[in-house]
């Protein structure tokens, strides 16, 4: 019989899934639904979008002929239930689609705070290119904004606002920016070029409403009663996965949808990959969410092998992401907060990992030069983490390190001792891991 396979969720995890079932099965048939009209684009661009870097057209690295080589329908629908018993999808308008093997790769969306004033038009989020296009149509027409949030979305919204000519006002619930994942010199390096670009900060602030007037937004009040003018909101304080399809189908979720070490759900017959999924660290035991595009690849890769009756374990990786914060190029590996949740965000935003945050035995040291910064998390017999901001030619060699689970017995003596040694001792290990590879 030639197998079902339906992916919800035209992103990276459910493209990455596809692909990895039609390496597998040759025969069987494979429908994507989305629920956006655009085809698959980088989320990850939509920043470069903003800011007028690229056109939108740049966006996209799937075209139509994508899904036609490997024989992948690809339907606009979105899901809205879910009978585990019957295998079978309902989508809006009332067409029942059946399936042999599900993935739910639907992502997640925005958080939006509770309080007055929130759902004005011109209050907006980044989730996809239709927000980004809003913003842009928004940003032609006001010429002050409010930014709100913490993590790369929210410094995404303030640059490409600010780029586009408006006034930016920037609020920081803490005293300074990523508390949980940056120390407070990263955070002063990401805060001095943002305030270089004209972006303006005020830390120690919240909003209580957003006041308007004629039905748009025209300021926002503090907790402390002051008020700011503007015309637009721009909101990144975390993100929340999509339950709504795995709850109408009684799957288990907690955060997000729970998966075994095989990326399956509850039942059986259905997967989940991505944004959505809550997965098991190995490394530390817990259940952790991830909203990075090259874990939601792999993830999505390893749950179609599965789907397509590979059988193999998720083979979870180190987190890590290379990105553009207030104009300098960070890179972050591993584990590197300090494991107390402080800052600007409820939940983790896109781009993050809740795996940077936790705290770990291992402790720092650090390198420094004019716009650049190392700092690495020695752990009891290997690196557990790093940070690397400015100059990026730490990145790839400690990923490897990190990732590779190098041994550090031979050196960590010098790095207690001698840590103003560090990049030395740093170069060695890279040198020898090279040779041993």
């Amino acid at each position: 019989m030639t197998a079902k396979y339906v992916i919800v969720g035209n992103g990276p995890a459910g493209v990455a899934a596809a692909e990895a079932i039609r390496a597998r099965d040759s025969a069987g048939e494979i429908l994507i639904l989305g629920d956006e009209r655009a085809g698959f684009y980088s989320r990850p661009g939509l920043a470069y979008l903003l800011t007028g870097s690229i056109p939108e057209k740049q966006l996209y690295s799937r075209s139509d002929e994508t899904y036609r080589r490997l024989r992948v329908r690809r339907g606009i629908a979105r899901a809205v239930g879910l009978d585990v018993d019957a295998h079978r999808l309902a989508l809006e308008g009332g067409q029942q689609v059946g399936y042999d093997r599900l993935l739910l790769a639907v992502g997640a969306r925005a958080i939006r705070p509770g309080i007055p004033g929130i759902n004005l038009p011109e209050v907006v989020t980044l989730d996809n290119l239709d927000d980004a296009r809003s913003i842009l149509k928004i940003a032609r027409r006001t010429r002050r904004a409010v930014v709100v949030g913490g993590g790369i979305t929210a410094v995404e919204l303030a640059e490409g606002l600010a780029s586009q000519g408006v006034e930016v006002h920037y609020l920081l619930r803490k005293e300074r920016y990523w508390g949980a994942v940056l120390d407070p010199h990263e955070s002063a390096l990401v805060e001095e070029r943002l305030e270089e670009e004209g972006i303006r900060l005020h830390r120690n602030t919240e909003l209580s409403q957003v006041l308007a007037k004629r039905g748009g937004v025209v300021g926002v009040e503090l907790v402390d009663g002051r008020r700011l003018a503007c015309g637009m909101l721009a909101v990144a304080i975390g993100i929340r996965p999509k339950l709504e399809l795995a709850q109408a189908g009684g799957l288990a979720t907690d955060r997000g949808v729970l998966t075994d070490e095989y990326l399956r759900t509850s039942d059986p017959d259905i997967f989940a990959a991505g944004d959505v999924a809550e997965v098991l660290d190995p490394e530390r035991g817990v259940r952790v969410l991830d909203s990075l595009w090259s874990t939601a690849l792999s993830q999505g890769a390893a749950a179609g092998g599965n789907m397509a009756g590979a059988g193999e374990p998720y083979p979870r990786g180190i987190p890590f992401n290379v990105t553009r914060v207030g104009g300098v190029t960070v890179t972050l590996i591993g584990t590197v907060g300090s494991g107390v949740e402080e800052g600007d965000l409820v939940s983790i935003a896109r781009g993050d990992s809740e795996a940077w945050r936790g705290r770990v035995d291992a402790f720092a040291i650090e390198a420094e030069a004019e716009r650049s910064r190392i700092r690495i998390l020695v752990g009891r017999d290997r690196l557990v983490g790093a940070v690397v901001m400015g100059d990026q030619t730490w990145s790839r060699p400690l990923q490897r390190l990190i990732a590779g689970r190098v041994g550090i017995a031979d050196v960590r003596p010098i790095l207690v001792d001698r840590p103003e040694r560090m990049l030395g001792v740093l170069e060695d290990l890279w040198k020898e891991a090279q040779r041993a590879a």
